[in-house]
């Protein structure tokens, strides 16, 4: 009931499904513009994203992380070993603010159910997955 909540009012962004992010992310390339965060696991965590840095994500529930392209391939491939296990594809998201306006990236199994909460001064939330991202139909 909280989460319902706290990301209740206000405007909201979204994901959209991108081929570009996808190919970034499969082939470890670490943007510098971009700030990176996790959900879940160190090894294969449920989400990855990057914020543009001009954005301030307004959350404690997300790990940051100074990623390399090595330590990009490392959690992209924890990602697709966990992913294979269900027989299902990692896939790239743009995150859009409540305009349209690509703030950042997203890599996940399809279908996230996560919320993305605008607030002032270019500060974003973002819910978390779920934690049992790679077990849901079990």
């Amino acid at each position: 009931m909280l989460a319902v909540w706290r990301f209740s009012g206000g405007p909201y962004g979204k994901l959209r499904p991108s081929a570009e992010a996808s190919a970034a992310y499969e082939a470890f390339q670490v943007q510098p513009d971009l700030t990176y965060y996790i959900s879940g696991s160190d090894v294969h965590p449920n989400a990855l994203m990057g914020i543009d840095a001009s954005w301030t994500l307004a959350s404690d529930l997300w790990k940051k992380r100074d990623l390399t392209p090595e330590g990009l391939k490392e959690l992209v491939r924890g990602m697709q070993a966990k992913a294979l296990e269900r027989l299902a594809p990692l896939q790239g998201f743009d995150i859009l603010d409540h305009r349209d306006r690509q703030i950042g990236t997203w890599f996940s199994l399809p279908g996230p159910h996560v919320s993305i909460r605008i607030r002032e001064e270019n500060r974003v939330e973002i819910s978390t997955p779920p934690l049992n991202t790679y077990h849901m139909d079990e």
